[in-house]
């Protein structure tokens, strides 16, 4: 997910783009993968495969090979595999059935609108299923064929569907404006799920899925991996603050267990949000602990399927329960929060074991939080703010001048709009916003997410990542930003080649490292950088010495 991949085209040249429909009909499935090369990614390995008992290609296969290593039986496979869908998931046949066509979520996709391929409508992209849906499971399809947009499932469409569906984010901006409802990122979802179980998956979902089971987190770090990370933040804070803190790590009848995604203590520009974390946990003395074991908020099965979901999603409870504490709290990520606010709820029993969550300093219930007994960081924070229980000196933050970037996740599927605006607006005196029509409900994706953070696809990420880049770029010309703060491990992950490419000398962070900036802390001693080191405003002297 580095910046550093090679990209052998100009901004200039990706924002030309072609939206003249190709002349050959939208039934036609055949990729030439070769000359797409920049806008797929690598195939799962057969290592990770055979982890997770999932279904294993007959030959190690690259999307430009012919030959996939198909099963004997894979449209068998395909076909049973929609049928059972069908039959559990109400949502899917209606999903078939009730659009019309109108094009309301043509131009709502990045990728559509980076690419100017058609097939990157989102109407499109559920047609390439719901073409095989009429042909299978329609009168009009199986007797009148084409004419009614009906195909026969072949291999090609098989190449076809991972070519597009793994050009998803399943961000669900679409859905935002389809006036029937639609939710293209089930779709996209299930489509997903019928692929891997025929084998075909892609390397940077089932390797981090594989790296999850084996030892708590998505890196595949080991337990004393993650404690001695966490353990040399610690020392880092120290030296930067000059405030020694402890790092409570598996300790039991904690109150609270904190879970954040495991790129915060292993990445850059992470880490000064777990930074943040160590200033306002322990200036406001909460009695928690991190987990060796739940040791990756992020939940990749999201991004590969509902089993899978279910699977990694089980660790959390098991290690609350195992610890003794009364409730959650999550740190910034995306995915993580969709499948804790959208899923966990119903994928494993509520956990009695577990309080409706209240804050241990203001004394505010989270009642919202009743079903998971989980709680979102940002909101935590938020009502520290409001009821007055720590001291923030926002002058610290006068160097940067932020904007934030609603990730998709908590934003759109989680409706944490206000939180992280609020919380900004008390620790920076320069925040600004981007465009109304790239914020909050209507955000733009990172172009990177549902798995494809990686380097091999990088032409497709910025390409889908041209709305997002250009709003930044908007307010850096405008307004002179300077660092874009977001709420997920992915877009920190990915928004600094984005931004590198569409606004060059923009910086990306996240929420809690303006909070650890802005915090008075008791006996601190005078500050004179920030979380990163670099002199705040009016002590450049520092970087001088």
């Amino acid at each position: 997910m580095s910046s550093s991949a090679e990209v052998k085209f100009k901004p200039e040249e990706i924002a030309r783009i072609d939206y003249s429909p190709p002349s050959e009909h939208w039934t036609d499935p055949q990729i030439d993968f070769e000359a797409k090369r920049g806008n797929w990614c690598y195939s799962g390995v057969h290592k990770s495969l055979k982890y997770l008992d999932l279904p294993v290609p007959k030959t190690k296969f690259a999307p430009n090979d012919q030959d996939w290593g198909l099963p004997e039986n894979w449209k068998e496979i395909i076909l049973e595999g929609l049928r059972k869908r069908l039959d559990r998931f109400r949502s899917l046949k209606v999903f078939m059935d009730i659009c019309v066509r109108c094009g309301a979520c043509a131009d709502k996709c990045h990728f559509f609108i980076g690419s100017g391929d058609p097939k990157n409508m989102p109407v499109m992209r559920a047609e390439l299923l719901r073409s095989i849906y009429r042909k299978e499971y329609t009168t009009a399809g199986k007797i009148m064929g084409k004419m009614v947009g009906a195909r026969d499932l072949t291999i090609d469409v098989l190449k076809e569907w991972y070519y597009y569906f793994y050009q998803c984010t399943e961000c669900r901006r679409c859905s935002v404006f389809c006036p029937y409802g639609i939710d293209t990122a089930e779709i996209t979802m299930l489509v997903r799920e019928l692929l891997a179980e025929v084998g075909m998956s892609i390397d940077w979902i089932v390797t981090p899925v594989a790296n999850s089971f084996r030892t708590g987190n998505h890196l595949g770090i080991q337990p004393h991996g993650v404690k001695d990370s966490l353990e040399f933040a610690a020392d880092d804070f120290e030296e930067i603050t000059g405030i020694k803190i402890d790092v409570p790590i598996n300790k039991k009848g904690a109150e609270v267990l904190f879970i954040a995604p495991s790129a915060d203590y292993f990445a850059e520009p992470h880490y000064y949000t777990l930074l943040g974390y160590f200033a306002l946990f322990h200036e406001i003395g909460l009695d928690y602990t991190w987990s060796t074991y739940a040791s990756e908020g992020g939940n990749f099965g999201l991004f590969h399927s509902h089993d899978m979901i279910k699977r990694l999603n089980a660790k959390t409870y098991a290690e609350a329960k195992r610890l003794g504490v009364k409730w959650i709290l999550g740190g910034e990520c995306g995915h993580m929060w969709r499948v804790y606010h959208q899923y966990m709820s119903t994928m494993q029993d509520e956990p009695s074991f577990l309080e409706v969550p209240k804050s241990p300093i203001t004394g505010t219930v989270f009642d919202h939080a009743r079903a998971t007994k989980m709680v979102h960081l940002a909101e935590f924070t938020a009502d520290l703010i409001r009821h007055g229980k720590i001291k923030l000196d926002p002058s610290r933050n006068d160097h940067w001048t932020p904007t934030y970037h609603d990730s998709c996740n908590p934003a759109r599927a989680m409706g944490l709009l206000e939180e992280p605006r609020y919380i900004l607006q008390n620790v920076c005196n320069n925040f600004v916003e981007m465009p109304e029509n790239t914020i909050r409900e209507n955000t733009f994706c990172c172009g990177s997410g549902a798995g494809l953070g990686t380097d091999e696809n990088m032409e497709m990420r910025l390409r889908g990542g041209m709305p997002r880049g250009s709003a930044v770029r908007y307010v850096q010309e405008n307004n002179d930003a300077n660092i874009l703060l977001c709420m997920c491990a992915i877009d920190k992950a990915t928004l600094p080649a984005l931004c590198d490419f569409w606004a060059p000398g923009v910086e990306v962070g996240g929420v809690h490292e303006m909070v650890g900036n802005a915090l008075i802390m008791t006996g601190e001693p005078e500050r004179k950088t920030d979380l990163r080191g670099q002199p705040l405003k009016g002590k450049e002297e520092v970087e001088n010495e």
